[in-house]
């Protein structure tokens, strides 16, 4: 008898976020690669369903729902799932069809993965109705998933500081990974002139909220004396004049600073491969996306001293305290920007989402 592990792609078909879509679809693939004996993987998916170039080969099949990914949201989050079904269903994001279940005697498992805990972290920062949603969602996770996934133990502390003692006993560590092939293209230079973005660069990420820490990343480029170009990723759309502000605020001339959004991963490699030294400013306990695409570059890493940090980068970025990080990103552009960049490839490769996919199949297997 064949078991069915059966994993929600909605970022498939309705991204809210390109690094849960990337992060979906790398893990779901690793799953496909790595399932035991007896064992394969099949997707949930709201309509219309998987497009041609969406598809992830060796899935066993498709439950295509009748409602698209908002509705089926809205739907999940007041626990109606109809058409589900039972079985073993894996999530990578927070969405699943959270209902009441059997998991011994049915054979019934739901498991989520939460990324980031900001609506508990810095509720102010979001709009209103998102940190309700956020918080609601959370509270039929303790109900109703049978585990629950976070990348770091520093999320898992965090965690178990703000959330009811039932949900931190379901509480599991699997950390994430780059998406998968993520290297520079062969045509980086090509895509550079595409985004109208010089050729070297200190790169970091993140909008104009204050715990995003862009203030200090700006004021950590001029502290260090770095007189070339900064590039901003991830920049919210409509942020790009909040976020020149804060870059003259510290001392750095608009032109100097060139802010884009959420890119590509081939895009975004290009970026990287081409950036001097990378910049992590935020000291939220979320996965730290765009730092482990720089390890996966070799580029040197300059971040905020957080345990979340230091637990994922290791001995692979220079840290210095939040508002200080100006003598570790000269440290980074000088002296040990060789070292850095040699441990930040080496790093890099235990980094897979092969490992992260075993261990999902352990949990369910424990379950």
């Amino acid at each position: 008898m064949t078991v069915t592990l059966r994993v929600v792609l909605d970022q498939l078909v309705a991204p809210t976020s390109r690094d849960l879509a990337e992060a979906s679809a790398s893990l779901t693939a690793a799953l496909v690669a790595t399932a035991p004996r007896g064992c394969d993987v099949a997707a949930i998916v709201p309509a219309p369903g998987l497009a041609d170039d969406q598809a992830i080969e060796g899935l066993s099949s498709e439950t295509r729902l009748s409602m698209r990914r908002r509705e089926l949201a809205a739907s999940w989050q007041l626990g109606v799932a109809p058409g589900i079904g039972k079985g073993l269903i894996h999530s990578p994001t927070a969405l699943a069809p959270l209902v009441r279940h059997d998991r011994v005697n049915e054979t019934h498992q739901i498991v989520v993965t939460l990324w980031d805990l900001r609506a508990f972290e810095t509720p102010d920062e979001l709009p209103k109705t998102e940190a309700l949603a956020a918080r609601a969602l959370l509270s039929r996770v303790a109900k109703h998933a049978d585990a629950v996934i976070v990348p770091t133990h520093a999320m898992a502390d965090k965690l178990a500081e703000t959330a009811k003692a039932k949900l931190v006993k379901k509480v599991r560590v699997i950390g994430g990974a780059p998406a998968a092939g993520l290297r520079a293209p062969s045509d980086a230079v090509g895509r550079l002139r595409a985004l109208d973005l010089p050729s070297s660069f200190v790169a970091t990420a993140g909008g104009a909220a204050a715990s995003d820490g862009l203030a200090d990343a700006f004021a950590a480029v001029v502290a260090a004396g770095w007189d070339g170009d900064v590039v901003v990723l991830d920049a919210p759309e409509g942020e790009e004049p909040a976020i020149a502000d804060l870059a003259a605020a510290a001392g750095l001339a608009e032109a100097r600073v060139h802010a884009r959004g959420s890119l590509d991963r081939w895009d975004r490699a290009a970026v990287l491969s081409h950036a001097v030294a990378f910049i992590a400013p935020c000291a939220r306990t979320d996965w730290p996306w765009r730092a482990v695409d720089a390890l996966a570059l070799s580029v040197p890493v300059v971040a905020v001293d957080t345990l979340a940090h230091r637990e994922v980068l290791a001995d692979a970025a220079a840290y210095s305290p939040a508002g200080e990080l100006g003598e570790a990103l000269a440290r980074a552009l000088g002296d040990e920007a060789e070292r850095l960049r040699v441990l930040a490839g080496d790093l890099a490769k235990g980094f897979a989402w092969e490992a992260a996919a075993e261990r999902v199949w352990a949990l369910h297997a424990e379950l």
